[in-house]
């Protein structure tokens, strides 16, 4: 029952070639690879200098390793991104002709400024130990430039009523304000799911990388579809988002080189966010979050205090 999937934005631009520009944005995304695949190590002294470095508990031997590795691959996904941004609009750019789409530019932007706002955010919960009650509200905040775009953009609030419901409640419903709320309410839910679904090396970025692959091959398939442009709009998103994950992935896995720490978890969650709305299929992003809500729901008695919840959840 997603609103978005029953309105396609207005059209955007056919642009230089669109998979001209994609294959531009995988050389990108390839280069951001490498340079990640280069540098962590290099950083490593740094953020234990700056004890920013956490010993590997489920592990019998005991050494530092770099917390909040997902701040470099956070600022390597935005210098991709922002190199990125002409080339969509190449058309419009060289052409007087052509009426410049500032209201898909402004999607873009605003899309980067939600992304960027959780990366700063994420390192900051990183330095200063943010409570939980704190981590609600963060990505509410932060998800606010992109419910603004959207409500200038679209404002579609309509939702496609399942055929076996339709008969008592009609092809769909109009939720007007609560359609907002669960949008920001999704950009909470994204972001502390996969923090919540964490402990183990390599599995805050493994679970990310096989729902952002889940997202592209879903984008790919329906590009043929009526919502073309939407999910060219999400894969612009995607490719460097799997990039940059996947070098991260490569230190994070077992025996774990770096900690991807909350900072990464944020940027991934408020990425998908991003897509799921603008790319009009917040419904079907859901289903990729299937193992991380039926964690969400096994992990309640702790996160509401039922019963007691230490700061690592691991067995003696």
């Amino acid at each position: 029952m997603d609103p978005s999937n029953s309105t396609q934005p207005p059209g955007r631009s056919a642009l230089l070639d669109s998979t001209g520009v994609l294959l531009v944005n995988v050389i990108f995304s390839a280069l951001g690879t490498l340079l990640l695949l280069i540098i962590i190590p290099g950083f490593k002294e740094a953020f234990v200098k700056a004890k920013l470095a956490g010993i590997d508990m489920s592990k019998k031997t005991k050494y530092e390793v770099p917390e909040a590795q997902g701040v470099i691959c956070g600022a390597v996904y935005l210098v991709i991104m922002f190199m990125f941004i002409p080339l969509p609009f190449y058309n419009e750019f060289s052409s007087t002709r052509i009426a410049f789409p500032h209201n898909e530019l402004i999607e873009y932007l605003a899309a980067l400024l939600s992304v960027c706002c959780m990366i700063f955010l994420g390192f900051a919960d990183d330095v200063l130990n943010l409570k939980w009650r704190h981590k609600l509200w963060i990505p509410t905040i932060a998800s606010l430039p992109l419910l603004m775009v959207y409500f200038v953009n679209f404002n579609s609030t309509v939702i496609i009523v399942p055929k076996p419901f339709r008969q008592w409640i009609g092809a769909d419903v109009d939720i007007g304000l609560l359609y907002y709320i669960y949008m920001s309410m999704l950009a909470v839910f994204c972001t502390n799911a996969i923090n919540i679904l964490a402990g183990i090396n390599g599995i805050e970025a493994g679970q990310s990388l096989v729902i952002a692959l889940s997202i592209v091959t879903f984008n790919v398939i329906e590009l043929n579809g009526d919502c073309h442009d939407a999910h060219l709009f999400s894969l612009y998103f995607m490719i460097p988002y799997v990039a940059v994950t996947f070098a991260l992935l490569f230190y994070n896995w077992y025996p774990s080189r770096a900690f991807v720490g909350d900072t990464f978890c944020y940027f991934s969650g408020m990425t998908f966010a991003v897509v799921g709305i603008l790319g009009h299929f917040s419904k079907t992003l859901l289903l990729f979050f299937v193992p991380q809500i039926f964690n969400f729901l096994l992990s309640v008695p702790q996160l509401f205090h039922f019963i007691p919840c230490p700061r690592h959840r691991l067995p003696q």
